[in-house]
């Protein structure tokens, strides 16, 4: 199967729904003229025209309103932010417009749009341009959070998104976007909210999702050697969370460390760990563990970003104090 980058990816995925549904349109900054912020977009313009593929002013809250306004009337918009970051400055507009409307008008109305775009640590890029809001997201109903970790996974999901008739917060990542995967040439969608089972283990359960999963493979890696076999769980949704998936796993392992790279108070690893003890508490042989990123602002320092962010060091001592090997 042939390997493609992870903006490849989410290109094809747009490219296909758009030559497929003329109402299927992509706004933004940079992603007509400059090819997008960071190359997603390359070449759409030229294909889809200014009509459908549309530099916008440096403006969230007036691009995303625009966008609620079209999906209202029918169409169905992909709206990029070049980072989540900056969607704080549109989230009037996502939580309150966005994600209401079909309650709000007693189901007459829906909201088919994608808000998209890179999420989390990118490098050094300090406090304001490093953050997580997958937990902020998943909290409002009404909203589906999508989290791929791979190409194949970008590229049926986001097709799956833009098909959906509701809301979809789809979050990439910037350390991401050049990682190559296998991507089938062949139409495929694939389900939100339905987890994957990426390596099966019977010691513990880790789970994670987007960015993350790279930490839970290599700390499944390590674990290997010392004879811990872990089963490896990418959620890539996070709202909906398919916790029977979860559940399942827990069953079997009876120890589940959750990995996630937003802040430690009301996270969705806290969550997750709530959902494991009310459903699975006779099948726990020792206390959820969760790793996140340290209770503060991210810093520039790339040993300080280093030192707050979960890593490889961190999953394995915690494998370890659940199955009660020595640390």
């Amino acid at each position: 199967m042939r390997q493609i980058q992870f903006r490849e990816a989410l290109r094809e995925a747009m490219n296909e729904e758009m030559r497929r549904d003329p109402r299927v349109f992509l706004m933004g900054e940079e992603v007509a003229e400059y090819n997008g912020a960071y190359k997603v977009s390359q070449g759409m313009l030229d294909e889809f025209g200014p009509g459908r593929v549309i530099d916008t002013p440096i403006a969230e809250l007036g691009f995303a309103g625009i966008g609620v306004g079209a999906a209202m009337n029918g169409l169905l918009p992909i709206v990029e932010f070049m980072t989540f970051n900056f969607s704080l400055v549109a989230i009037d507009q996502v939580i309150n417009s966005a994600a209401k409307l079909h309650s709000m008008s007693g189901g007459q109305y829906s909201c088919p749009i994608v808000f998209r775009g890179p999420t989390g640590n990118a490098g050094m890029l300090s406090s304001q341009h490093s953050q997580n809001f997958e937990n902020w997201y998943a909290n409002c109903p009404g909203l589906k959070v999508v989290v791929p970790s791979n190409p194949y996974d970008a590229k049926g999901l986001l097709k799956a998104s833009i098909r959906d008739p509701d809301p979809v917060i789809f979050m990439e990542s910037e350390l991401m976007y050049g990682d190559k995967g296998e991507v089938p040439e062949e139409e495929y969608v694939l389900e939100i909210g339905k987890a994957n089972v990426v390596r099966q283990g019977k010691d513990v359960t880790l789970v994670s999702f987007g960015k993350m999963m790279k930490v839970a493979y290599a700390a499944a890696d390590e674990l290997l050697k010392e004879g811990i076999q872990a089963e490896v769980i990418d959620l890539r949704s996070v709202r909906p969370i398919d916790y029977d998936t979860v559940i399942a796993s827990v069953k079997k392992t009876n120890r589940l460390v959750v990995i996630e790279e937003a802040w430690p108070l009301a996270s969705l690893s806290g969550e997750i760990a709530y959902v494991v003890q009310r459903r699975a508490f006779d099948h726990l042989d020792a206390p959820v563990i969760r790793i996140t990123c340290a209770d503060v602002p991210l810093p520039y320092a790339p040993t300080l970003i280093e030192a707050s962010l979960p890593n490889v060091a961190r999953v394995v001592k915690a494998v370890k104090e659940v199955t009660y090997a020595k640390v």
